[in-house]
Formats: structure tokens, C-alpha cells, sequence
């Protein structure tokens, strides 16, 4: 895209030659900045410049600033050496596109939208044109991005530590209603917002073998030859808090060759042997989550979770060592490292290498040091997802860190024989290897034991894991267990995409609540004024019509922004039960083929997310929303009352047209399946209802807004077990229920799927006969509650009252209370700048 500039405007452009043009926020700086980068930096004329050339030099002006104040953070960090940085280790972050939220964490986003307009560009162009970053799969790697926000705006000093994946997430397009994954190419028009430190890189070892040697003091020591030796490049993009000076750093690795190219073996035309090194070494950092369902993809899974962890624990001793003049011994003194999940937990194993084999710490010491330092946050309860390795792909590839496994165990599982003697089926489930069958390194037991602190993610889901995941060690260990409910910015999900609620937010309760949340509290007083009323409506109204313009150009599908927005976005599993969802879609539908007369509630429903490339019942999920939108969306009988759209791809970027346009979210997986959800507080943040179980966040949710402007339904975490127990008999529901059989024999009758009685049939018979997650027993409450969603629905006045009440009392659910939690109970982290003194 090109677009040209009069001769008269280009005159009109001054030369720069103010030092405001790295520093200045007003337009005038703003403008000779952009300018300046188009001119110098990406060589172009106004002329002849494409949308992309202005985007890549809007985002390098900002970047300046941003990096402006990383230096002087790091000035100040460098002045406290006796402060402690939060490493946040984590294989996702999910941090969104970034022109937008910076030029807001600025307090810029006007004077940036002045400066383009002089030149006749649109900052809405730009912020559209900006590739997201497919550094996350779903509500993880969004979680840590919105830590590493929170982290920044309350000035607490902090890196995030992750990999640098050339292809993200993989990009969904729908086909013929089935998912197709094409390659994430996030980077190739590049990356405006990251700095590469090649000087900075350090080598992480794979393979080989160790062996035994005595020092000169006469210490029995370890040495690792590897087999393999791959460089880490670190790539720094800027975090900058929420109007404050604090700049943290998102550090990314990149996997690269030690020697990319073997000239010897090119020049006697061995060519591909000459780079196959290369070709290897970069793999590592090729793509995000590669399918594991081969030994091959196993090792890279592995392989992954090393690299990144042990660049980062290099990268943080040698800062400890170098700019805190630090020793080995005082390490957690000045790093706290949070493992995000089990993901990086081979740190636990690394750090002890570490200090053991580098820097010659005695076992007890290093060990002492490598407890104070980690604290583990699990993210799950399905046991499935909590990561195991077989002992020999381990062994092979990390030789040394299984003899470490080996001997924190030895020594953990004496400690255990002596609280607990004579227990040996209890030292068999706390152990870190699994003897059952094939042995296997379990890595939640190795963060549990090398932790000294132990978090879930919502107020239910540490209670579950306590109870049901991790008794054994709740019992050893009650001193290390926590919870610290999960949280969201409300910087990029509420002042940057919902502009609208958020300038009628401020003209009432002041420009404070961003990072003080709990201050929307004062918009409770308002519910009784019909004019704000009114207004806030409108603000929704806006934002279903853009929504309804954006679903029309991505689809193609014409929705009524009057009717209710039913929507359910998040990753596709069965456990989220987006086919309980459809369930419900079905019986309005032959409710109104019954009797097209029927006096319904009209609703558009929206589904997005996407399904593990290997997990073909998410898939098939998928294809039957596609399909029952087919069958609906065109049905003359119909006539509208009932839209479904799937919008391909979600991510970071469509959540910020959906969330703020939700009439009702849907929170209905099963209880006691979700460890906490941070998409039910965007949607309750931006004035959505919830419908929901009483699982994961929804619980303090429900607490916080109140029980009478929320939906419940479905049983609870304890009914759900004690149902399981009893000895569950789906097919009985669905022999006893006509609504119910009614519509699942439509799934598998074929009508749904051009005759083909066996498309569908997979889950139509895993729910009748086994329904692992207890659609069938949910169902008849789930209509039942949606019957009460469509009575409120049809009084406007008090539906506006509760929205406006679900986003005055969301105070909790900020991320930085989530992060004050982790700093007090977790971190023992202090703010450095001029939040240090903030009691709130």
C-alpha cells in the first residue's frame, strides 16, 4: 500500500534537529520523530511510503521513548543492589501488539494520533496493521503478559524470560467448517519493538555424558561434556508501566549455531552438511509447542524448556555476579524466579548445576540457595497436563541434571521416610520419579521440592490442588502452599479497547481507577441514574457495531447488533464444553421449527478459539459450530432471530473488539476442570454477565459482583465427584430428557453433516455413553438458567444496572493485585520507583 503526499506537504516537512525528537511526547516531537525514521531509518519519501513503512517508524519513535526509560530503570536498579528482580520464567507470552498499548502506558495516544494526521496517516490504520506476536497459546502466556504490565506500572524491577519463536501459535483459517493451521509468520515484515544482544548470548549444552574428577582442594566434582552445543540470543522488548518511568524487559531467546557454517565441508561440496548445524541449532526456537506425539517431537519439547530456562538462569547469575558484585551464595538474594507451570521447572535442576558445577557450592548450600529462589505457580488440574519425561529421553539429553534429579530425590525421599515412616506407598507418589511401569522425571514434584512456595490460581483451584492433586505435599509442606487469584490488565482490555466506557468511566470518577481498580467502585452510585444509564448502553451499542462490522468482513456473516451477544471465546477443549453451548443453540432451533411463531430472545452467538493441531475431538468441536451455523444462519424460519459465527483465529487482537461488545459470557466448563480463567474477567470487566459453573474464578467473581448479577448452573466441584462415584449413567439423561435426546439425535442423524450419520457420531456417543464432563448432567440447568438470561434480557433497565454493577465491583481481578499478592506472599519484592511508598 502506497499513498502520496502533494508537493506542497512535502515542503512543509522541517528538518530534525531537535534532541525532542527521542524524548518529546507532544505532536510536534511525535511528528519530526516519525518523520525522521521514515527519512533516515527506513529511507523512504512521504510520496512513496507504504502503511508499513509509517508503522515501522511510528513504533521505532516510540520504542526511543520506552527504551528511555528502561535505561533510566536500570540506572536505578544498578543503585539498589540490595534489591530483588522478579524473573518470570514462562514458555508463552501472549503480549499482544504493542503500538496501542505503548502509546497509552505514554500517556501519548492523541498526541501520536495529531502528529500521523499531518501527514495523512490514520493511527487507527497503524494499530491495524500491526502483526501480533503468536507467543502464547491461550490463557497462559496471556497471564504473564498481563504480570509483566502489572509488574512495570507498580515499579517492581522484573525481566520475563521466555523463547523467542520465529513462528508463533499456528494462524486458524475455517475450511469447508474445519480448522486449517497455517504458519504464524509474526515476524515477517520484522519486529519494530525488540533490540537484539548478541553480545549477551550464552551456550546451553545438550547430550553427552559426565564424569567425575577431584579439585586441587581436593573436592570431588562434576564435569558435563556435551554432545551439543547451541547459542541463546537474547532479543529485549521493552514493558513499560502505566504512566510511571518503570521500563522492564521482556528478554526472548533465539536458538543459534555455535559455527553456522562449516566452510570445510561446502568446499569439498558437502553442502548440506556445510549448514546442517545451523539447520539443527535454530530449531529449537522454530516454533511454538511442536507437536510431541513423536520421540522426535518430544526431545524438541524438552529441548525448548531447557534452552530458554537455563539462558536465563545464566543471564541472571551473571548479572547478580557482575552488576550487584554478588557471589553464588547470595544469588536469592537478589532473584526471585517464578515458574510459570512446569514448563520451566527444569530450573529447580539447572540452578543446582549451576552452583554445584560452575561456581564449587557445597550440596546443602546450593540447595538452600536454589529453594529461596524458585516459587511455583501450578496452572492446572487435569493430570494429564502436568508435564512428565521419560528417564531416558532426559538421560540423554540433559545427562547432568538427571544425576541432580537423581540425588534431590535420594535425599528429599529420606526426609520423607522420616516424617512419614513405614508410609511407602506415599514416598512412591511424592517421589520425583515415577517407578510405575516406564520410569518417568515427574516435573510438578520437581517444582513442588524445589520451591519454597506453592500457588494456585483461583481461591477453588488451591483448594483442589491441595486436596486432590497435591495432598501429600500439603501434608509435609502446609507452609509453602498460597493462592493468588489470577488477574488482567486493565490497561489493554479496558482503556485501550473499550475507549468508549473508558472516557464515561473517567468523566465520573476521575482518571485514577486504571491502577487503583478498586476505585470503580464509585460508578456503584450511578446505576440510579437513568441519563448514565442511557449513555452506557450506547457505549455497548458502539461496540456491537463495530464487532458486527468486523464479523461481516471475516466471515461474511450480517449479525443485528439489537440482539443479545452470546458469546464464547477461549482455547477449544472438551472441558470448556463449547458443545454444552451448542446444545443449548440446538434447542432454541427446534423450538422454533416447532413454532416459528415462538416469541424468542434474538441472539448472535460467537465462538472463537483454537484446537491442539493433535486433539481431534476439539476439532471435530469445531466443524459442528460450523455446521449448526450452516444450518441455521440461512433458515427462513429462522428469519434472524438466531446467528452463530465462528471468528477464525482468535487472539490478543479479537479479543479487543469481542470483549468490550459481550451481552453474555459464557463461563461453563465443569467444576472443578478450570484453574482460574482470566477471559470471564475481560468480559465481566467490559460489563458482560456471566453465565457460568461455580468453577475456577468464576466463584470470586460471582462473590465480588454478587450472586444476583451473575447465571448459575450445573453441579458443583463436590457434586460433580460425588456423581462420578455414584457411578454416572449419561445414557439415562438422555433417555429421560425429549429436549435433550431430541437434539443430539439431530448431531447424528446427518443432517448436520451433508448425510453423513458418522461425522458427528464420535461426540454424540462419548456423550451419551461416557460424558467425562458432564454435559448431559449440566443441561437441563444450563436451559433453565438461559431461560432467566433471556427474561432479564427483555428488561433493559435492570440488565443495564447489572452491567454496570458486573464492572464497578471487578476491583479484584486486577493484575496488580494479583502481583501485590506475589511481591507479599510469594516474592518478598519491593517496588523501586515512586509507587515504593504506595499503601495501596
Amino acid at each position: 500500500m502506497t499513498r502520496t503526499l502533494d508537493a506542497a506537504a512535502a515542503a512543509e516537512i522541517p528538518p530534525i534537529n531537535d534532541r525532542t525528537v527521542r524524548t518529546g511526547l507532544d505532536p510536534d516531537s511525535l511528528y519530526h520523530a516519525v518523520c525522521d525514521y521514515l527519512f533516515y531509518f527506513q529511507g523512504r519519501h512521504p510520496a512513496t511510503a507504504s502503511l508499513n513503512d509509517y508503522y515501522l517508524a511510528a513504533s521505532y519513535a516510540v520504542r526511543d521513548r520506552l527504551f528511555q526509560h528502561g535505561v533510566q530503570s536500570l540506572d536505578v536498579l544498578i543503585q539498589h543492589p540490595e534489591a530483588r528482580v522478579v524473573a518470570y520464567l514462562s514458555a508463552e507470552f501472549l503480549i499482544g501488539p504493542q503500538l496501542g498499548a505503548n502509546l497509552i502506558n505514554l500517556g501519548i495516544y492523541d498526541a501520536m494520533r495529531q502528529a500521523l494526521s499531518r501527514l495523512g496517516i490514520s493511527l487507527d490504520a497503524l494499530i491495524d496493521h500491526e502483526d501480533e506476536p503468536g507467543l502464547g497459546n491461550g490463557g497462559l502466556g496471556r497471564l504473564a503478559a498481563c504480570y509483566l504490565d502489572s509488574l512495570a506500572t507498580l515499579e517492581v524491577p522484573a525481566l520475563g524470560y521466555g523463547i523467542r519463536y520465529e513462528f508463533g501459535i499456528f494462524e486458524q483459517q475455517i475450511r469447508d467448517g474445519w480448522q486449517i493451521e497455517l504458519t504464524d509468520k509474526w515476524l515477517h515484515l520484522g519486529n519494530p519493538w525488540e533490540i537484539a544482544r548478541p553480545e549477551r548470548a550464552v551456550d546451553v549444552q545438550f547430550g553427552g555424558y559426565t564424569e567425575y574428577y577431584v579439585e586441587e582442594s581436593g573436592h570431588l566434582r562434576v564435569r558435563w561434556i556435551p554432545a551439543e552445543v547451541v547459542r541463546g540470543v537474547p532479543h529485549d522488548t521493552p514493558m513499560l508501566g502505566y504512566r510511571v518511568d518503570t521500563c522492564n524487559l521482556l528478554r526472548l531467546w533465539r536458538a543459534q549455531a555455535v559455527q553456522s557454517f562449516d566452510f570445510a565441508a561446502f568446499n569439498v561440496g558437502r553442502y548440506h552438511e556445510a549448514v546442517e548445524h545451523k539447520v539443527t541449532s535454530e530449531t529449537i526456537s522454530k516454533v511454538l509447542y511442536p507437536n510431541d506425539e513423536s520421540p522426535q517431537g518430544k526431545m524438541l519439547r524438552l529441548k525448548q524448556q531447557y534452552f530458554f530456562v537455563s539462558c536465563a538462569i545464566q543471564d541472571m547469575m551473571r548479572a547478580h555476579l557482575k552488576l550487584a558484585n554478588g557471589t553464588p551464595e547470595t544469588f536469592h538474594k537478589r532473584w526471585a524466579a517464578q515458574l510459570n507451570d512446569t514448563h520451566p521447572a527444569v530450573a529447580v535442576a539447572e540452578l543446582m548445576r549451576l552452583l554445584l558445577d560452575d561456581h564449587g557450592l557445597e550440596w546443602e548450600t546450593a540447595w538452600e540457595v536454589t529453594q529461596k529462589t524458585m516459587g511455583y505457580t501450578n496452572h492446572t488440574l487435569l493430570p494429564e497436563a502436568l508435564e512428565t519425561w521419560s528417564v531416558e529421553l532426559f538421560g540423554t539429553l540433559l545427562p547432568r541434571h538427571l544425576d541432580i534429579i537423581y540425588e534431590i530425590n535420594r535425599r528429599f525421599l529420606e526426609g520423607v521416610r522420616k516424617v512419614f515412616p513405614g508410609d511407602t506407598e506415599r514416598v512412591a507418589r511424592m517421589s520425583l520419579i515415577d517407578e510405575h511401569g516406564a520410569r518417568y522425571v515427574r516435573m510438578a514434584n520437581l517444582a513442588c521440592v524445589g520451591s519454597h512456595a506453592i500457588n494456585g490460581v483461583a481461591a477453588l483451584h488451591t483448594e483442589l490442588l491441595k486436596r486432590q492433586i497435591l495432598p501429600d505435599w500439603v501434608a509435609m509442606f502446609p507452609e509453602k502452599f498460597c493462592n493468588v487469584t489470577n488477574g488482567v490488565t486493565p490497561r489493554r482490555f479496558l482503556v485501550l479497547s473499550n475507549p468508549g466506557l473508558t472516557r464515561l468511566i473517567s468523566e465520573h470518577i476521575g482518571e485514577n481507577w486504571p491502577t487503583h481498580l478498586e476505585a470503580l467502585r464509585g460508578l456503584e452510585p450511578l446505576v440510579d441514574d437513568p441519563e448514565f444509564r442511557r449513555r452506557w448502553r450506547a457505549v455497548k451499542r458502539e461496540n456491537k457495531e463495530r464487532l458486527a462490522t468486523i464479523v461481516k468482513d471475516r466471515t461474511g456473516i450480517v449479525v443485528d447488533p439489537d440482539s443479545l451477544f452470546d458469546i464464547q471465546v477461549k482455547r477449544i477443549h472438551e472441558y470448556k464444553r463449547q458443545h454444552l453451548n451448542l446444545l443449548h443453540i440446538l434447542t432454541l432451533y427446534q423450538r422454533l421449527k416447532a413454532n416459528p411463531n415462538l416469541d424468542i430472545v434474538p441472539r448472535t452467538f460467537v465462538f472463537g478459539g483454537k484446537a491442539a493441531p493433535g486433539y481431534y475431538a476439539a476439532k471435530l468441536i469445531i466443524k459442528l459450530i460450523n455446521s449448526v451455523a450452516d444450518l441455521i444462519n440461512d433458515d427462513s424460519e429462522i428469519r434472524g432471530r438466531l446467528k452463530i459465527v465462528f471468528v477464525p483465529d482468535f487472539n490478543v487482537t479479537a479479543g479487543q473488539w469481542i470483549y468490550p461488545a459481550a451481552d453474555l459470557s459464557e463461563q461453563i466448563s465443569t467444576a472443578g476442570k478450570e484453574a482460574s480463567g482470566t477471559g470471564n474477567m475481560k468480559f465481566s470487566l467490559n460489563g458482560a454477565l456471566t453465565i457460568g459453573t461455580l468453577d475456577g474464578a468464576n466463584i470470586e467473581i460471582r462473590a465480588e459482583v454478587g450472586p444476583e448479577n451473575f447465571f448459575l448452573f450445573g453441579l458443583t466441584a463436590d457434586e460433580v465427584r460425588e456423581l462420578k462415584a455414584r457411578g454416572y449413567q449419561p445414557h439415562a439423561i438422555y433417555e429421560e430428557n425429549a429436549a435433550l435426546r431430541g437434539v443430539l439425535d439431530l448431531i447424528a442423524s446427518g443432517k448436520l453433516s451433508s448425510g453423513d450419520p458418522n461425522l458427528f457420531r464420535p461426540l454424540v456417543d462419548g456423550l451419551i455413553w461416557h460424558d467425562p464432563f458432564f454435559l448431559l448432567a449440566d443441561y437441563q440447568s444450563y436451559i433453565d438458567c438461559q431461560e432467566e438470561v433471556s427474561a432479564l434480557w427483555r428488561d433493559t433497565e435492570t440488565w443495564t444496572r447489572k452491567s454496570i454493577l458486573n464492572v464497578a465491583r471487578m476491583g479484584m481481578f486486577s493484575s496488580d493485585r494479583s502481583i501485590r499478592d506475589y511481591c507479599a506472599d510469594v516474592w518478598n519484592v519491593r517496588p523501586l520507583g515512586t509507587r515504593a511508598d504506595d499503601p495501596s
